[in-house]
């Protein structure tokens, strides 16, 4: 795992919208979503909810990794890769079930362990 650089972990906290995810099917289809429900647990680690994941959480379930995009306040990008570990169960799992608003069935967290980390075509980590 790969520890954010400060300046992304800064960049992190002042995010705007919703986050852009993507995995892969078996197929080396994309698919992207817009999601809302996530949060830096550690410095090499995100979680995100799945609420509604179908697509998703079938290429989750094929072994895909992951990546996400999100954008700050003053228009600036960054990317973030990493292998990826659903849970149903245990202390990330419970705790996402705290932060994850109630009228969403959060059905389980994703957990996105940190590989790589760029600023558009700049890799950082």
């Amino acid at each position: 795992m790969t520890a954010l650089p400060e300046n992304v972990s800064q960049a992190w906290e002042g995010h705007e919208g919703p986050i852009v995810f993507g995995t892969v099917d078996s197929q080396c289809t994309p698919n992207l979503v817009y999601m809302t429900c996530v949060r830096k647990i550690a410095e090499d680690r995100f979680v995100l909810v799945d609420n509604f994941f179908n697509k998703t959480r079938a290429n989750i379930a094929s072994g895909s990794e992951g990546a996400f995009v999100f954008i700050t306040a003053e228009g600036k990008s960054f990317q973030i890769k990493g292998r990826l570990e659903r849970l149903t169960s245990g202390p990330i799992y419970d705790d996402m079930k705290t932060w994850n608003p109630e009228r969403l069935p959060g059905e389980a967290a994703v957990v996105l362990h940190v590989q790589e980390v760029y600023s558009g075509a700049e890799k950082l980590a």
